[in-house]
């Protein structure tokens, strides 16, 4: 039997990062076997794994994969339980494997890859909600990661011609998108796309406000307010992040007429971390 030696007990924890004691326990009872000694952590480590099930993971990433033709995109929800590990280096290099094995291997079970890094980091880890943007003619996907990776944005931007998308205009316009909807979450892109029964609901209220005035002045408040609802959930009609003096429709005008297209922002998702 060879001899646990320091240097041994080093080797295991660098391949496992399991804890010392438990390193060195593994290699007792493998006989100084190295392969085995990995074997018997990993079935610990499944024991530990299924201890841990149980225990809330409410904190978390998001994190994102593009294929590099950027006609598609991804956005999944990875939680664990403390920000210490939502944090962790190691925790979001596996996100970001999670997400591109989604995109690249839809089929995937990712239970093995679960549960090793619930004993790499020693909490339990729930791969949640994914959901993804496929450019159906000419566009592109992009994807915007807020810092920290608690908001998560995808966007799919069309044009009609598909050398526009090779254009740093276009490209800027699809970055500067997806920082809008991360900072001013919006709910629809446009107007048409908001529930006619939240607008209705919406005027409503506004009239019920002002019903002691004249009817007309009442049609004037709810038709201000509506105006003030819809450029706060709708997308197109939101201030623009970068310059409050034009709207994001605006802004997407002059962009399309600067490059000789009509460019449209088809659809979106965010994602921010606990959201119900």
């Amino acid at each position: 039997m060879p001899e646990i030696t320091a240097a041994l007990v080093g080797q295991l924890r660098q391949m496992t990062n399991a804890g010392l004691m438990d390193c060195k326990k593994a290699l007792t009872e493998n006989g100084g076997d190295l392969d085995a000694a990995v074997d018997f952590l990993r079935k610990k480590g499944v024991a530990t794994a299924a201890k841990k099930a149980g225990r809330a993971a409410n904190e978390g990433v998001i994190a994102h994969y593009i294929r590099p033709d950027g006609k598609l995109g991804l956005l999944v929800e990875v939680n664990c339980e403390t920000d210490f590990v939502a944090k962790n280096e190691t925790f979001g290099e596996f996100c970001n494997l999670v997400a591109k094995t989604i995109v690249e291997q839809p089929d995937a079970d990712f239970e093995a890859m679960r549960t090793d890094q619930i004993t790499k980091v020693g909490e339990n880890i729930q791969i949640g909600r994914q959901q993804s943007l496929e450019v159906e003619g000419s566009g592109t996907v992009a994807a915007y990661i807020h810092t920290g990776a608690k908001v998560g944005v995808l966007a799919e931007v069309g044009a009609t011609k598909d050398e526009t998308t090779n254009q740093e205009a276009f490209k800027s316009l699809v970055k500067d998108i997806t920082l809008q909807i991360a900072a001013a979450n919006p709910t629809a892109v446009s107007r048409d796309q908001v529930d006619p029964a939240l607008v209705a609901k919406e005027k409503e209220i506004a009239a019920d406000q002002f019903k002691d005035k004249p009817a007309q002045a009442v049609e004037k408040i709810v038709e201000g307010k509506m105006e003030k609802f819809f450029q706060g959930i709708c997308l197109i009609d939101q201030g623009f992040v970068k310059n409050g003096e034009l709207t994001v429709k605006e802004h997407l005008a002059a962009v399309s007429k600067e490059l000789g297209d009509e460019l449209t922002i088809r659809r979106f998702i965010r994602f921010q971390v606990g959201e119900a």
